[in-house]
């Protein structure tokens, strides 16, 4: 599997998780279910991180979908040895995919937040 849909579901399920609160850990990969329990166990961590580096925005107000790809990102930055440019790359990548609408703003903020963010953490 590519690192690419590796991303691509754990976005989707981070994004169930936040709907509905539900996870079948038997449907999906070892490395994935890792993925996304690492998410979960750090998320009020993460959460403080992208609080700290909106501006004039709150958490709440992302869409539920670009809350999961940025916190994958956050998680890949924080917990992982992934540089944290290709971290940005892929999660831009994945907003273009799932949340970008024709004007790019959904692109543009995610790419301001996540290099707030890896500013923040240097």
């Amino acid at each position: 599997m590519r690192r690419t849909e590796f991303r691509e579901i754990v976005i989707k399920l981070l994004y169930a998780h936040s709907m509905s609160g539900d996870f079948n850990s038997e449907e999906n990969e070892k490395d994935i279910v890792d993925r996304f329990k690492g998410v979960i166990s750090h998320i009020n961590e993460i959460d403080e991180i992208i609080i700290k580096n909106l501006a004039r925005y709150t958490i709440d107000r992302l869409n539920y979908v670009d809350k999961a790809i940025i916190r994958n990102a956050v998680y890949e930055m924080v917990y992982t040895d992934l540089p944290s440019n290709i971290a940005i790359n892929e999660a831009i990548n994945l907003t273009k995919k799932f949340s970008n609408l024709e004007d790019d703003q959904a692109k543009r903020f995610n790419n301001k937040l996540l290099d707030n963010i890896r500013k923040s953490l240097k």
